[in-house]
This record gives structure tokens, C-alpha cells and sequence, in this order.
């Protein structure tokens, strides 16, 4: 009879600690996906800064061309 107590009680204890492994993959799994995320919008930002960039630079050729004619 004990030990169907201590059994018992080492699987109720033990599957509290398989609740937190689970909740600590999920968040960790959670920030991963947040951080995937947050690469992607960098390098989305990224592109559109390069291509404001480079349009600025087409319309300083321009302007620098009309103003030697």
C-alpha cells in the first residue's frame, strides 16, 4: 500500500514537471517564430531602404545631368 502512495505521488510529481518542459518548449517555440518573423520584417525593411536609396541616387544623376546641359 505504501508504495502505490509513493508511485502515486512520484507520477502526479512528475508529470508537473513534464507540464513545464511542455509550456517551455511552446515558449520557446513561440520566440522562435518571433524572431523568424522579426529577421523577415528586417530584411523586407532593409530592401525598401536600399531601393529608396537607390532611386534617390537615380534622381541626383538626373537632376546633376540636367544641370550640365
Amino acid at each position: 500500500m505504501r508504495q502505490l502512495i509513493v508511485l502515486t505521488l512520484s507520477f502526479v510529481l512528475s508529470s508537473c514537471g513534464v507540464e513545464g518542459l511542455g509550456s517551455a518548449a511552446t515558449g520557446a517555440a513561440s520566440k522562435a517564430a518571433e524572431l523568424k518573423q522579426a529577421e523577415k520584417t528586417k530584411e523586407q525593411v532593409k530592401q525598401r531602404l536600399d531601393a529608396a536609396n537607390q532611386a534617390a541616387q537615380q534622381n541626383l544623376q538626373e537632376a546633376d545631368k540636367a544641370a550640365n546641359q
